[in-house]
């Protein structure tokens, strides 16, 4: 479900100058001794978004940006207060221009200075009958612009919540099985047996670690044990036509430090940015997928190890070991941590496309595996990097992403871990929404994780 337009408003203000302040195998039962807070066990009321009501199937009902409008909530000023804010009132219209009564839309809002190239995410407060609160932090002296983008009417964000309510999954992936003499049989796995197309006959696998279930379709003719490769499947059309037309410091830093960077693709920009802005830090060919990795980086001079590797399945990749794919519980119980420790977790990306039950038991295993680690070293540092925007689609939209990053706050919220808040990095300047963002945002993410280890 792609969007197929952005609502983009301008306005300009100014104010005085101012101070600039291994392989999964079949295992007997395991018991995971993963728990969430207490805010987790009530997920209506973590992930609660207003009522969103259909159109009816027409879609001039809907949300649009050429007709929704707005303006500043108290009288226009000459200039305004450095330290202060700005606010306005957006009013959602639908096409044909009548005012919305209702809420659930996602909006995303930013204040940009063009001149520094500096920006800030607009706090956007939905008061459920059409109209938005909008509120800017005004952070530095010169001018400055409002930017407002409608990602999803309300009606789309009703198809989204719709697809995840009735809908399993909305991927598969594909296992590969190989036989004594070399011979492959390939079949359907997920992450639950009723969606590998074989609900009777299924090869069942659970993490010895996590206790997590995966489950293959029993190959023909060969065994279970002999599972040794995964790769992404196929997406599923889970739409109809109507619903797809409402659906886009370094080296002084890191000296001494080995840092364990484990999650998806987003996380592995991190490595990659690094081994690309230091020149004497070398990659190590470790002969491994490089997109599931493990992938590492050294500089022996000053004692810096990078490590980066995916999380296991569910994983949208290309065809990968089985043995490569490692469970980050399972990394997480290996490292003994200490001062020279750093564990980076980007997690979340890979999940959009399940109901949220299927992260929630994700985050509990490692969030158990996290506070142990904690437990046995203090002095460990761990980041959690949030998701970034970027997906417009039914497979990994905003709105999911706004979603799976409340539950990895919440999850972690009562431990002693760091946050690298890609969205709101991604929602602050204007720049083209990509799900892999570009160099300039990815360098700000790692300054700002630099920044837990060495900060100024």
């Amino acid at each position: 479900m792609t969007m197929c337009y952005h609502w983009i408003l301008y306005i300009r203000v100014s104010w005085r100058d101012g101070t600039v302040p291994l392989p999964p195998q079949p295992h007997p039962p395991h018991k995971s001794s993963g728990s969430l807070p207490q805010e987790l066990s009530d997920l209506t009321h973590l992930l609660h978004w207003p009522p969103t009501l259909g159109d009816g199937g027409y879609l001039l009902a809907s949300t649009s940006p050429q007709t929704s409008t707005y303006h500043l909530r108290g009288p226009p000023q000459a200039s305004y207060t450095l330290g202060g804010y700005l606010e306005a009132i957006l009013v959602a219209r639908d096409h044909q221009g009548r005012p919305k009564t209702h809420g659930g839309d996602l909006f995303r809002a930013q204040l940009l200075g063009p001149y520094l190239k500096a920006g800030v995410p607009g706090d956007i407060q939905d008061l459920e009958n059409g109209t938005y609160l909008l509120s800017f932090p005004l952070l530095w002296a010169g001018q400055a612009q409002v930017q407002v983008r409608l990602i999803h009417s309300s009606e789309a964000v009703g198809v989204l919540r719709r697809i995840w309510r009735d809908q399993w999954a909305t991927v598969d992936f594909t296992g590969y099985f190989r036989g004594p003499t070399g011979y492959e049989e390939i079949v359907t796995c997920n992450v639950n047996p009723l969606l590998t197309g074989e609900e009777e006959s299924t090869c069942h696998y659970r993490d010895e670690d996590s206790g997590e279930l995966w489950f293959c379709a029993r190959p023909p003719t060969l065994p279970c044990d002999s599972l040794v490769g995964h790769s992404s499947g196929h997406y599923w059309n889970v739409t109809t036509p109507h619903e797809e037309a409402l659906l886009a410091r370094i080296l002084g830093c890191l000296a001494g430090h080995i840092v364990h960077m484990m999650g998806d693709s987003t996380l592995r920009q991190w490595w990659e940015y690094l081994r690309d802005t230091v020149p004497s830090l070398k990659p190590v060919d470790l002969h491994a997928t490089y997109q599931t990795g493990p992938l590492m980086a050294v500089e022996t001079t000053r004692g810096i190890v990078l490590h980066w590797r995916a999380h296991s399945w569910p994983l949208r990749s290309l065809r990968t070991p089985v043995a490569s794919l490692h469970s980050v519980v399972r990394e997480l119980g290996g490292l003994a941590g200490g001062p020279h420790t750093v564990v980076v977790l980007g997690l979340g990306s890979h999940f959009t496309t399940f109901p949220p039950s299927v992260f929630v038991q994700r985050l509990a295993g490692i969030r158990a595996a996290v506070a142990a680690l904690l437990a046995r070293e203090p002095l460990t540092l761990v980041v959690i990097k949030l998701a970034n925007t970027g997906y417009k689609s039914v497979y990994g939209s905003d709105w999911f992403t706004l979603q799976v990053n409340r539950l990895l706050r919440a999850a972690f919220a009562d431990l002693r871990v760091a946050f690298v808040d890609a969205w709101d990095m991604t929602s602050s300047l204007a720049l083209p929404d990509r799900i892999h963002p570009g160099r300039l945002i990815v360098r700000s993410e790692v300054n700002f994780f630099l920044s837990f280890i060495c900060p100024t």
